[in-house]
């Protein structure tokens, strides 16, 4: 089955772009970035930004982050999928991210959630100047590393949030 991606949560303020890979079947069915309940990424944030975003509403969550400078997209618009784990995926279609990455005055990072999302990432932005590409540990709970773990992994995006 084709699975398409979401739109890219971002404006002019962003500095720290965070990109997934593709959203699994939960996060499509609620038309929602991470909305998995084990998975890691809104404790992840929230841990990273000193705010209690997990318990926020999924909009009041996308607008912390865009108020603190954190945008949000996957490296895959579309690609077929069964189920929602990334070893799933087949013919995947690969994102804008240039002309997303063009587009943001303030960008200082490409952060990306997982390892499908730095290797496809990494290779559509090698020419990419002036930004720093950081990979992180899935957020996902498909990878059971524990969080406090993944909390120390993501560590690495503060200097860039400000």
């Amino acid at each position: 089955m084709i699975r398409h991606g979401f739109d890219p949560v971002v404006d002019a303020r962003t500095r720290v772009l965070i990109l997934g890979s593709l959203p699994g079947d939960v996060s499509l069915m609620a038309a929602q970035y991470y909305a998995h309940p084990r998975n890691g990424f809104w404790p992840l944030m929230g841990g990273l930004l000193g705010e209690a975003l997990p318990a926020l509403s999924y909009e009041d969550r996308l607008d912390r982050l865009k108020a603190r400078g954190v945008g949000l997209w996957d490296v895959i618009a579309s690609a077929e999928r069964s189920g929602s784990l990334d070893a799933a995926i087949r013919s995947p279609e690969a994102a804008d991210l240039h002309s997303l990455a063009a587009g943001l005055p303030e960008l200082r990072a490409v952060a990306f959630n997982g390892g499908l999302a730095a290797k496809q990432g990494r290779r559509i932005l090698a020419d990419l100047q002036g930004v720093a590409l950081i990979d992180l540990p899935s957020s996902s709970p498909a990878h059971a590393r524990p969080l406090v773990e993944k909390r120390q992994a993501w560590a690495v995006l503060a200097p860039f949030l400000g």
